[in-house]
């Protein structure tokens, strides 16, 4: 490496750095210091990295599990045969024994009229009757399921569900158990249910073996709903008693669902007959 020629002798010998004077050990101690400055943030930079948390790029990429509002599991509708109504939540309010209040073992239950309570209270539900018949066949065979037990209920005019919401907590009425006919045919007698804020109008029921196993909370061969047609809906929705559904009915539809959504409930829709002030009728068959 040359020498600077300012560090060189007359007789172009190099000068010994002890005698190259003042100039020359102050511009030496800027340089090392500078270097000294950039050598330290380099190492200091490296050794953040190395103390810094690791992350794999699965772990990037993953989203925050169990965040609130998430949707619940749905349904396992694998094996569902052609035509079979798929299985749907029983919901928080089922009175089945799954989640707390069990009114399948009461006497009582065994009934087609649903719209009064039994037992200690005789409390009638308020609503635009409703009559409602379904027909249970095998998904297997397409033939009637003579029988069978069918639990039903709803909420009432006012979205509440009797044995648990406050207003209807001492009451048991919108449900009812009943064997299938020859036909496969139940009837329940009950009323119009309200459409409550988040959810399309709908009735839930499950379907046993037999009446027996339904009032001894035995095994269930399928949980499902029933979906209410937009137009009776609206028609109803337009009558006194029912003022709250008109607002929640105009907030939800039938594809947007957290039930229904998936397929447009279309084994699940019931078909609709009557008026309101002759009552209506809804039907609907389904294949289990």
């Amino acid at each position: 490496m040359s020498t600077d020629e300012r560090w060189i002798d007359e007789n172009g010998d190099p000068i010994d750095e002890d005698h190259r004077g003042l100039v020359y050990d102050i511009r030496t101690l800027v340089d090392r210091r500078r270097a000294l400055g950039i050598f330290g943030g380099i190492a200091a930079t490296a050794l953040l990295a190395a103390c810094a948390p690791q992350t794999t790029g699965s772990e990037a990429s993953e989203a925050p599990q169990g965040a609130p509002g998430g949707a619940p599991p749905a349904e396992d509708d694998s094996d569902l045969l052609e035509g079979e109504v798929p299985n749907e939540t029983a919901g928080p309010y089922p009175a089945d024994g799954s989640n707390g209040v069990n009114v399948l073992d009461d006497s009582g239950i065994v009934r087609s009229d649903i719209r009064s309570s039994f037992g200690s209270s005789q409390t009638t539900a308020a609503g635009v009757s409703l009559e409602i018949v379904l027909t249970v066949r095998d998904a297997a065979t397409g033939s009637a399921l003579a029988g069978a037990g069918v639990y039903l209920w709803h909420c009432d005019r006012d979205g509440n569900y009797s044995l648990y919401s406050d207003a209807a907590k001492d009451e048991n009425y919108l449900r009812g158990v009943q064997q299938t006919d020859e036909d496969g045919t139940v009837r329940f007698t009950s009323i119009y249910p309200a459409c409550y804020s988040g959810r399309w109008p709908h009735i839930h029921f499950e379907v046993y073996e037999d009446v027996d196993t339904a009032v001894a909370t035995g095994p269930i061969v399928k949980t499902s709903q029933i979906a209410l047609p937009e137009e009776a809906n609206a028609k109803v929705y337009a009558t006194s008693g029912y003022e709250q559904s008109v607002r929640n009915a105009s907030q939800v539809t039938l594809t947007g669902d957290n039930v229904f959504g998936d397929d447009g409930g279309i084994h699940q829709i019931a078909t609709m007959t009557g008026s309101v002030s002759g009552g209506y009728t809804a039907a609907l068959t389904i294949a289990v």
